[in-house]
């Protein structure tokens, strides 16, 4: 909920924090913060089954909109997981409308899905996992063959490059992890690419930050 979040912290620092949480209290939730005030908030995307789990926050700009975004797990069970599959379907379905409206968008947050092999530890071990099954992957070509960019893959395709370790078995220490943070772009914007990083070696939570860096 906004109230549990610190926004005075970042406040003093010069951010803008705009927050959408689930409507049940303390589960899950979506926050931009900015420096630049943004044109407007957009707070959900007007599916109720979203919107009621606080998973999707937009800010516009004149030339691009950034979205935080929250994909469910389905690690708990047969049921979250069949959720995960219809937000998969609802949310490329909303994307595809919005960028007729605003061409220039960047999807940044928690996807929880492994892409390819060499974006989960021990791929073979894990091939029936939630986060790593051919369905999701699969749902994840189709929806960067319609026109997104994988930033972080634009300029490297090395290895063992992950932005989440599980707190058992000493995993991160041990670099056992999986990338399931991403920021997608519209294809439009690669012209502006700069670089883009996977921060590991900041260590707030069980995730890592993941940068995109566009050129003015």
């Amino acid at each position: 909920m906004p109230e549990q979040f610190d926004s005075m912290l970042f406040q003093k620092n010069g951010y803008k924090c705009y927050v959408h949480s689930a409507c049940k209290p303390g589960y899950s939730g979506v926050a931009i913060l900015c420096k630049q005030k943004p044109d407007h908030v957009e707070y959900g995307c007007g599916i109720d089954d979203i919107d009621y789990e606080g998973r999707v926050i937009r800010i516009y700009y004149e030339d691009y909109s950034v979205m935080s975004v929250y994909f469910p797990s389905g690690s708990s069970g047969d049921l979250r997981q069949s959720f995960k599959i219809r937000f998969l379907k609802l949310f490329e379905t909303y994307i595809l409308q919005l960028r007729k409206q605003v061409p220039n968008l960047i999807i940044c947050g928690d996807f929880n899905i492994c892409h390819k092999s060499i974006d989960i530890h021990n791929p073979i071990r894990n091939k029936n996992m939630s986060g790593f099954l051919p369905v999701e992957r699969e749902w994840m070509t189709g929806f960067m063959a319609r026109g997104f960019l994988d930033s972080f893959r634009i300029n490297n395709q090395e290895p063992h490059q992950y932005t989440w370790w599980s707190y058992r078995a000493n995993a991160r220490a041990k670099n056992l992890g999986w990338r399931i943070d991403y920021i997608m772009m519209s294809d439009l914007l690669g012209k502006i690419f700069n670089r883009s990083a996977i921060l590991s070696k900041a260590r707030h939570s069980d995730h890592c930050p993941v940068l995109l860096e566009l050129a003015n």
